[in-house]
């Protein structure tokens, strides 16, 4: 119990000095997870919105592919991000392989079904909604989509942030792309999981209250957000 309180404490002290290693895997995970939402949020709203648009069973079979796509494992998405990447795959050339270019292209993949099909739900509710009135007030179809992306536009925030939290927390798909090379490729989970195994566990235990941080705040702006959809 005594090594948990001083690992505890010299977290804290790590913290509030700003070590160094602490804040270059910080921001570096901020970076890259962010960089991997971004991407996945300019291709995933406007698929979600245009499926959302389209009666439902004629994209049936799309939708099944992207809910699956929601619960797929990180090692599956880091192995075939990692097939491709290799010296023998199709993208070997490319040389991203232990890079954080490819650390952003596998939690992309992991982020970019999550907000597209929270999209797709939330585009298609209000749909119902709003297509008939606007309709019968003579609005065009270009018109009618982008009131009904207006009127979602809270529920596709929490589809963004919704994607942002799967992917800083996610360890398996960055550590099989990215090697967790300090300076270059260390994310906090992936470090995490070295510290622990090197009994460095104050810098493991700081990393991981950090993490806890920005969950917290993650789930802050869902339940604001959730509540400010629930009061309209």
């Amino acid at each position: 119990m005594a090594e948990i309180w001083t690992g505890l404490w010299q977290a804290f002290n790590l913290i509030i000095n700003l070590d160094a290693e602490l804040l270059e895997i910080v921001f570096l995970s901020l970076q890259v997870s962010g960089a991997a939402v971004l991407i996945a949020a300019v291709l995933g709203i406007p698929a979600g919105a245009y499926l959302g648009m389209r009666q439902p069973q004629r994209v049936r079979w799309l939708e099944k592919v992207i809910y699956t796509l929601m619960g797929l494992p990180p090692v599956v998405a880091g192995l075939l991000i990692y097939l491709l990447l290799s010296s023998r795959g199709p993208l070997g050339p490319l040389d991203l392989l232990f890079s954080a270019p490819a650390m952003i292209i596998a939690q992309t993949v992991l982020a970019l079904p999550i907000i597209t099909g929270l999209t797709l739900v939330a585009v298609r509710e209000k749909n119902k909604e709003i297509r008939d009135t606007a309709v019968t007030l003579g609005a065009s179809p270009p018109m009618v989509t982008a009131t009904v992306i207006r009127e979602a536009r809270r529920s596709i925030m929490g589809a963004v942030v919704a994607g942002f939290g799967r992917v800083i927390a996610e360890v398996g798909a960055v550590m099989m792309v990215g090697g967790n090379i300090k300076g270059h490729t260390r994310v906090m989970t992936t470090a995490i999981v070295l510290e622990t195994r090197k009994g460095n566990f104050e810098l493991a235990v700081g990393l991981g209250l950090i993490l806890l941080g920005i969950a917290f705040i993650i789930n802050s702006l869902l339940y604001r957000i959730q509540g400010e959809v629930g009061q309209h």
